[in-house]
């Protein structure tokens, strides 16, 4: 909330009543996006007060009052952003809560499912989404041919170079021949098919089973639920690492 602090700078402002991550936010805000009482401003450091009257994109932007925490199963087909005027499916669209704006936390691949976040919390968002914080994602993955044991101790050791990123796992389970946990401590963009694609391997089906300590479950495929602040704060917990094979 604000209240602690009735004069917060831009990009807290944004991140707290929920228009992007504090991150996106301060882009939001050198690119010209973001305006006070009329006038755009390009400096995220800029003082907001009491009255003063703030617009992303041309709409007013209002204090959260109430934080909403969503967890979604996304099924494949979907995308996570919201900014895509010409995705056909959108994750927000199987989401209806009137009157609050959503922003995801982090980023499901068109092709994966699973788990995905959503609130109006900025600063929870951030925490959830910033490498530093290195909050844990689970995948349960399937790979079009078995991963050898050289290969598991590459991708969670020195792991693998791709397009100027090192890419690695913070571990790796075999479930079944073909069928692996993942977890990871970052989440750069689709980075466990990367990863298999720097082995010549493929991802047949990758979906993502929980963040920090919040599980999945049997929330069915498509569904959505709200969570209380005790889950939402599951997410942001560290769940014991997964024991290597």
């Amino acid at each position: 909330m604000l209240d602690s602090d009735p004069y917060p700078n831009l990009t807290k402002f944004l991140a707290a009543s929920g228009a992007a991550s504090r991150r996106h936010s301060a882009e939001l805000i050198k690119t010209g996006h973001v305006s006070v009482n009329g006038e755009v401003r390009t400096d995220p450091s800029v003082r907001i007060g009491p009255d003063d009257r703030v617009s992303l994109d041309g709409k007013a932007i209002e204090p959260v009052r109430a934080y909403v925490y969503v967890m979604l199963h996304k099924p494949r087909g979907y995308v996570c952003t919201s900014d895509d005027p010409h995705a056909p499916k959108k994750a927000l669209d199987l989401i209806h809560i009137p009157g609050v704006r959503l922003v995801s936390a982090g980023r499901l691949d068109k092709n994966s499912e699973g788990l995905i976040l959503f609130s109006n919390d900025g600063a929870w968002i951030e925490k959830l989404t910033h490498p530093r914080h290195g909050t844990r994602k689970t995948y349960q993955v399937t790979t079009d041919r078995p991963l050898s044991q050289a290969d598991i101790r590459l991708l969670t050791t020195t792991g693998v170079q791709n397009d100027g990123e090192t890419l690695r796992a913070l571990a790796i389970r075999a479930e079944a021949p073909g069928r692996y946990i993942f977890i990871l401590g970052e989440g750069k963009n689709r980075e466990i098919r990367r990863m298999l694609e720097s082995l010549d391997n493929r991802t047949r089906r990758l979906k993502r089973i929980a963040v920090g300590g919040l599980r999945l479950g049997g929330l069915p495929m498509g569904q959505w639920c709200k969570l209380t602040p005790a889950e939402a704060q599951l997410a942001l917990a560290v769940p014991p690492p997964c024991r290597k094979p």
